[in-house]
């Protein structure tokens, strides 16, 4: 796990420890010093913590003018024992969301497991962004089963063409605009 690192060919357009709006503005990080852990398993320096002890993330860009935010996550997402969503609804995204910002897209692929609790969280994050979205990119078809099964699909975009997205190959923006097309094909 230490070898997985936050996708970084981005990082010429936006750094989230760069921008004065960001909750990680001034953060400052070691390519060298592995501190913290998942479980036993020591991950890479640049994922961002959260406080939660299995969920880590990296805001990957933030467009305020557009108004939508990616972020990949890493680890296993855990309502249930550690609230993780409210960890990263009230520390991470109300703070984005005080910015303008209403999409959000979510990469999952390096999520490995999720454990379910109530979905208030959920609710109150989809009631929030009004006009925008959130979708989720890439997740594992256990997890979104997870999801699934809590309840929690109501609230976000996600399975069929997100998870097949070869998000990497191209700009942020081209990839909210092809995400945002098929969200707009399946509320519409």
């Amino acid at each position: 796990m230490q070898d997985i690192e936050p996708y970084y060919n981005w990082r010429h357009l936006y750094i989230a420890s760069e921008d004065e709006k960001s909750p990680f503005y001034e953060r400052e990080y070691s390519e060298f010093e592995y501190t913290n852990a998942i479980y036993n398993y020591l991950i890479h320096p640049q994922w961002d913590d959260i406080e939660s002890p299995t969920l880590y993330i990296k805001i990957l860009m933030v467009d305020y003018d557009l108004g939508y935010a990616i972020i990949e996550l890493m680890g296993e997402w855990n309502d249930a024992i550690n609230n993780d969503i409210m960890l990263l609804k009230r520390d991470i995204i109300e703070s984005i969301m005080a910015q303008g910002v209403n999409k959000f897209i979510l990469i999952g692929e390096n999520v490995l497991n999720f454990h379910a609790s109530d979905d208030c969280y959920y609710q109150e994050w989809f009631e929030e962004v009004e006009e925008g979205w959130i979708a989720f990119l890439n997740f594992r078809k256990h997890v979104l089963d997870e999801f699934q099964n809590a309840n929690i699909d109501y609230y976000i975009v996600s399975g069929g063409k997100l998870n097949d997205i070869s998000w990497r190959t191209g700009t942020p923006q081209a990839l909210f605009e092809k995400v945002e097309q098929f969200v707009q094909k399946r509320i519409g």
